[in-house]
């Protein structure tokens, strides 16, 4: 019998596996599919990949932000952080204004009506999405969403690694 066990276990770690391949493989193709999706949203926006980026996640925040928070948000320095600021600046998409509570920062705010522009590219966009999110039950959303969550931070902790240098 233990025998017969290990056969299965022996099966199941082959699956496991394949599996693993397929998905470091799909992995991959994902985040090129990602990265290139993402170049073709900027250059019709007319912006840079990084500055398309940053004007998404500073759309989900719920208020102004200071550059160092859009540093931490992006992952760039605070000195690229404002470069990438006085970009979006110029193109409209963001102003800044000294903070009432604190005159000596400085926060950075979406300008709503480019911010609208913006959303109303992803909204022509995100039908083809939510056609086919149709197609998962609850619990697989949910794991999606697990999945996605992971992946951010895992990301993150990687482009640490990377910027410290970890790998040399």
């Amino acid at each position: 019998m233990p025998q017969k066990k290990r056969r299965s276990s022996d099966s199941s770690t082959a699956r496991r596996g394949v599996l693993v391949a397929e998905l470091t493989a799909e992995s991959r193709r994902y985040m090129a599919s990602y990265a290139l999706f993402s170049q073709a949203v900027a250059d019709h926006l007319g912006l840079h990949p990084t500055d398309l980026q940053c004007l998404n996640l500073l759309n989900l925040e719920t208020g102004p932000v200071t550059i160092g928070r859009v540093a931490e948000l992006t992952g760039l320095t605070t000195g690229s952080a404002t470069r990438l600021v006085d970009r979006l600046e110029r193109a409209g998409y963001l102003t800044r204004r000294r903070d009432t509570q604190d005159r000596r920062r400085v926060l950075v705010e979406a300008v709503p009506e480019r911010m609208a522009e913006f959303g109303a590219v992803w909204e022509k966009l995100s039908g083809r999405w939510a056609e086919m999110f149709d197609a998962y039950d609850d619990d697989e959303l949910a794991l999606i969403i697990a999945h996605m969550r992971r992946t951010v931070e895992v990301s993150a902790a990687q482009v640490e690694r990377l910027r410290g240098g970890e790998l040399d």
